[in-house]
């Protein structure tokens, strides 16, 4: 990759100029249990064919910024077998009847090392990506993100992945924060609720770009190959 090579992505609410030796692909929890048939996304009654749109276009995606040598990183949210990272407030929320920790689907729920706390083998991660285990939605808060993406020299983000409204969102508004630009392809993001997705990404690039910017993964795509 040529270092001081800028490419300009057509995006909302205008292009989004990045580098690829200095932006990572983040793809964010993309997790059995949240994406797959039969896991917990499914056992609360969520329509997991929502999430599972984002697989192919994220496929693609991937694969074109592999060629490239660049950076990628993957989260995914759980918490330590023994829970101590757990707040008590999360672990009560919702009331449900399984919450995190108990036995699911797939393991127990949202713990690391269980079945359904792994990503999904579409895009499961190639020796050298390194893998961000958070215990919340963002993926800065209580991990080593940040160090990691400062070792790498990176300044700006195109985040993927699942939810749009909950763990895609808070991990941008907390880049955001922190002085990384953010490009979201709207393909590549998914939520349970078709009207979160679209209100997600609104609020992403309104008032001129106040978290970031929204385009697509073929125009990422054409744009990596000169089109």
């Amino acid at each position: 990759m040529n270092p001081t090579q800028t490419l300009t992505v057509p995006a909302e609410p205008y292009g989004f100029d990045f580098n690829p030796a200095t932006c990572a692909l983040l793809l964010i929890d993309m997790q059995r249990d949240f994406l797959e048939p039969g896991g917990f996304g499914e056992l609360l009654g969520n329509d997991v064919s929502q999430l599972r749109r984002t697989i192919a276009p994220n496929q693609r995606l991937l694969a074109g910024w592999r060629s490239l040598g660049a950076l990628v990183i993957h989260t995914r949210e759980g918490h330590r077998p023994d829970l101590a990272d757990l707040p008590d407030t999360k672990r009560r929320r919702g009331r449900g009847a399984r919450g995190i920790g108990d036995p699911g689907p797939m393991g127990r729920i949202l713990v690391r090392g269980e079945a359904g706390h792994d990503l999904i083998p579409e895009l499961y991660p190639m020796a050298g990506e390194p893998v961000i285990d958070k215990p919340g939605k963002g993926a800065f808060w209580a991990t080593d993100l940040h160090a990691i993406l400062q070792n790498r020299g990176i300044k700006q983000l195109i985040v993927t992945g699942v939810t749009t409204e909950v763990c895609v969102h808070t991990t941008v508004r907390e880049a955001n924060d922190r002085g990384y630009d953010c490009l979201v392809p709207s393909d590549c993001v998914g939520s349970y609720f078709p009207e979160f997705q679209e209100m997600g990404l609104r609020m992403l690039k309104a008032q001129g770009g106040i978290f970031g910017w929204v385009s697509d993964s073929e125009r990422v795509l054409s744009t990596l190959a000169g089109r």
